[in-house]
């Protein structure tokens, strides 16, 4: 049971992060098959089936909170859903231990 709530959890999270981006989907689609069909083997007692089913369940939650694509026109346009995970930045305010100085209202292209 855990399998395929894993796997259907990782099918889901490709779909958010990849909708729009077919060629993207499917690649990772076959990836997903791909990597569950390898470890078909695997019995529920075997300890390693534990550490396969984390890294599936691992990957979807990186999936839907931290992958965002983005679109280049004249542009980049990004496509933020709400499951992307949101911070306040402090840690890309600070490179290398020495704080780097953040203009309100500047974007990259304006500094």
């Amino acid at each position: 049971m855990a399998a395929i709530a894993a796997y259907r959890n990782l099918w889901r999270s490709a779909r958010i992060a990849f909708q729009g981006d077919q060629p993207i989907l499917e690649a990772a689609q076959n990836q997903i098959r791909t990597g569950f069909r390898n470890q078909a083997h695997l019995k529920p007692s075997d300890p390693k089936f534990a550490e396969e089913i984390r890294h599936a369940e691992d990957v979807a939650t990186i999936l839907k909170q931290n992958v965002v694509q983005g679109k280049e026109k004249a542009t980049l346009t990004l496509r933020i859903h709400e499951h992307v995970e949101r911070g306040d930045n402090d840690t890309v305010k600070v490179a290398g231990g020495k704080t780097v100085k953040v203009t309100p209202g500047k974007t990259c292209s304006s500094n």
